[in-house]
């Protein structure tokens, strides 16, 4: 479960380029693009500029480089030439990269355009939570301990956590023990260790946090058509307490 520190810096190196990855989004203006048209986009920058691969293409059968979830759309959304993103939504690219056999992992939730108040708050809190999350993050803190950092922040702005889709380990694998889950109790548990590496990736529905998956296996809405946000960066759990290896570029840790 714990990686050795030649591992993890394998798992930084994937992280930076994954960041690079998030560096070409950000320089797009997304208003009137489809998300195939981001998806192909994200494929040829990992494959032919980065020398990577897409680690999300060919996991469980799924065939694109990044998962775009728009609006109601809580994870797992499937590129589409039809889905074109308007001004006035928020989406949420989720991308993974592998490089010399580790993955990284992260994610980030798109203003596109004009967008309203209440959207741009949920945006903003939803980023706060997995910020607050990854700042419980240290050794012998226990995972309840993120969990809860999360809850009590996403319920004082009254969101609602998703709590079918959780964070997860990570390395050569995409999916590794242990589920990080985005509720919990203080000081319950798995007790972390120098050398976890997991993901922390907060799911806020403004309205409820039940959750439906369409009938395509893969995209996932809320049951009542609020809009949801998520954010992600991958983890690694240090002597002295926690690395984000998917750090991005002018991104800093709340104080």
């Amino acid at each position: 479960m714990t990686k050795r520190p030649e591992e993890v810096a394998l798992m930084a190196a994937a992280g930076k380029l994954l960041a690079d990855v998030f560096a070409q989004l950000d320089r797009l203006d997304l208003v009137g693009m489809s998300t195939m048209q981001v998806n192909d986009l994200v494929d040829d920058f990992i494959v032919n500029t980065l020398g990577a691969r897409p680690a999300s293409k060919g996991q469980y059968g799924y065939a694109f480089a990044l998962n775009a979830s728009r609006n109601d759309v809580v994870c797992h959304g499937v590129p589409s030439p039809a889905d074109v993103l308007q001004s006035g939504d928020i989406v949420n690219f989720d991308i993974t990269l592998e490089k010399n056999g580790y993955i990284a992992d992260s994610s980030k939730t798109y203003l596109v355009g004009a967008v309203a108040a209440p959207a741009q708050k949920l945006v903003q809190v939803t980023y706060e939570a997995m910020w607050k999350g990854i700042r419980a993050v240290r050794p012998g803190a226990r995972l309840g301990d993120v969990g809860h950092a999360i809850e009590r922040h996403a319920r004082r702005h009254g969101y609602a956590v998703v709590r079918e889709y959780c964070g997860h380990g990570i390395g050569r694998e995409m999916h590794e023990p242990p589920q990080v889950l985005h509720w919990g109790r203080p000081q319950t548990g798995l007790v972390l260790r120098e050398g976890m590496v997991f993901t922390i990736e907060p799911m806020l529905n403004a309205g409820r946090s039940a959750v439906h998956t369409e009938d395509d296996g893969w995209t996932v809405r809320t049951c009542d058509g609020a809009l949801s946000a998520q954010f992600e960066h991958t983890v690694a759990v240090t002597r002295s307490g926690v690395r984000v290896l998917t750090m991005r570029a002018g991104e800093k840790m709340p104080g």
